[in-house]
């Protein structure tokens, strides 16, 4: 299997693994200790944690407090919900995870446009919203948003600034001027099951989830030392690996993208994660073409709306037809993709399309 789908979700480092095994709980250990307890156990498994913490703010600004959540999409959640905005700004092309909690909260809310490499117009901020949130890699088409310039614009309208940074946290430079910025473990080579909330110092939110107060009072629900100390080996290993890992994602995209050559790129070409090649051919059977290659792995969109059956509402914002969006796929490369793989997997996709007559 040839796996290409590193946007929904990347294999498990080794050194994350290895940082887990002693807190997975085995009945012979004290790794299973409840990290909220008092007693010797659970100070260690306490102190885990608190390593993990800060292994994750390393990827993230200083000036701020990191607080564990289930994922990306509960900090998101948290992030909206808890600010107590009721007018809120979100870019066109956010993650649903974005997009359906902002609607819940403002249904009128100002959906700002991208231009067709999928950059936002932030000159189309309206006045008095009181949250503004943006991406900072797009998942599907892997654009990189200017996002501390549009953190500006937010800031001088009186708003605050919400970053997803799920794509883009242990790849690039955190978003600096951000308010709250959400990240996801599974996505940095970490286990699923654990993202987390970054907060500027001085901003306070109401808790979405009650409880004991675990997480200084903003997050209820025991932790699991072992899903916190994979997501912090996970970041330390990221930070230390950006600008190798940039650079092999550069060299995997250029050959993708050489061998590919006649299909159309979605998305920008120099504003992008080179991790992510989103790319259309007309009148290509995208589900012909996967049934073809049913030994790897790549999408036609997000996973979180695979199946749906509709077109991808990132590629409609850009301005394309349903036909060229249904016509589109998402390659995705990562730490651990060998050339050899995408120059075999570039080429039997050709191959696969070109036996389509296309």
């Amino acid at each position: 299997m040839i796996y290409l789908d590193h946007q929904a979700t990347t294999p498990l480092a080794p050194e994350a693994r290895a940082a887990m095994m002693p807190w997975l709980g085995g009945a012979d250990t004290s790794g299973f200790a409840n990290p909220h307890s008092p007693h010797r156990p659970g100070r260690a498994a306490a102190a885990a944690v608190e390593v993990a913490r800060e292994q994750v703010a390393l990827l993230l600004p200083p000036g701020g407090r990191v607080t564990f959540t289930s994922g990306a999409t509960e900090a998101l959640n948290l992030a909206i919900v808890g600010s107590g905005a009721r007018k809120l700004a979100v870019s066109a092309i956010e993650h649903a995870a974005v997009l359906d909690t902002a609607r819940a909260v403002d249904p009128a809310m100002a959906v700002l446009p991208v231009d067709g490499e999928g950059l936002v117009d932030d000159a189309a901020l309206p006045p008095g919203v009181g949250l503004v949130a943006v991406m900072q890699v797009n998942n599907e088409i892997g654009t990189i948003q200017p996002v501390d310039r549009i953190a500006a614009r937010a800031h001088h309208t009186g708003a605050l600034f919400l970053c997803d940074a799920v794509q883009g946290a242990g790849r690039i430079a955190a978003p600096a001027e951000a308010d709250m910025i959400a990240i996801s473990a599974h996505k940095i080579y970490g286990p699923k099951g654990i993202g987390a909330l970054w907060l500027r110092d001085g901003l306070d939110l109401a808790p979405l989830i009650r409880g004991g107060r675990q997480e200084g009072g903003l997050r209820s629900g025991t932790l699991s030392p072992m899903l916190c100390a994979g997501f912090g080996a996970a970041a330390a290993l990221a930070q230390t690996r950006m600008a190798e890992d940039a650079s092999h994602h550069t060299a995997l995209w250029h050959r993708a993208r050489a061998i590919l050559s006649r299909w159309t790129l979605n998305g920008s070409a120099d504003a992008r994660w080179p991790g992510n090649l989103n790319l259309r051919l007309p009148g290509l059977d995208v589900g012909r073409l996967m049934s073809d290659l049913r030994d790897m792995a790549f999408s036609a969109g997000s996973a979180c709306a695979s199946g749906s059956g509709r077109p991808s509402h990132v590629l409609r914002a850009l301005g394309l037809s349903d036909h060229d969006a249904k016509s589109s796929i998402r390659l995705g490369f990562g730490r651990y993709t060998e050339l050899r793989e995408i120059e075999d997997a570039c080429a039997r996709i050709e191959a696969a399309a070109a036996a389509q007559g296309v």
